[in-house]
């Protein structure tokens, strides 16, 4: 009989008072299945979602939390593919952008999508 894998536990932490308005992304009724497993058909996109919903320290992370040794410009593309499709929010503190799961909309639109994004396990290297 094979073992039984612990379930990963998603960390969702409520919002801070104060925090800036998130970016232009689409409303939670909005979101499209197809954009949103677009955006995590990619290998890097699904590990930043997965590190953001297992490893999460604060509400939102910049992107040098991630330890991604890529260049800037990359980075930018890859966050914002993201929250174009929906998956994170996004919000602008002074020249740094701080990223978070949509986990309650994500929930809601599609149960169980997070769920399988914790569950995976990147290959290494």
């Amino acid at each position: 009989m094979p073992a039984t894998q612990a379930r990963p536990v998603v960390t969702v932490l409520p919002e801070p008072p104060g925090a800036p308005p998130p970016l232009p992304e689409p409303a939670a009724g909005e979101l499209r299945l197809e954009t949103v497993l677009g955006a995590l058909s990619d290998p890097l996109r699904l590990r930043i979602v997965r590190k953001l919903l297992l490893d999460r320290e604060e509400f939102d992370h910049p992107c040098g939390w991630f330890g991604l040794d890529r260049p800037k410009s990359s980075l930018t593309h890859h966050f914002r593919a993201l929250r174009e499709a929906g998956v994170i929010r996004q919000r602008q503190y002074g020249l740094e952008r701080r990223s978070h799961v949509r986990v309650e909309d994500l929930d809601t639109r599609f149960p169980g999508l997070l769920d399988l994004v914790a569950v995976w396990i990147p290959e290494s290297g």
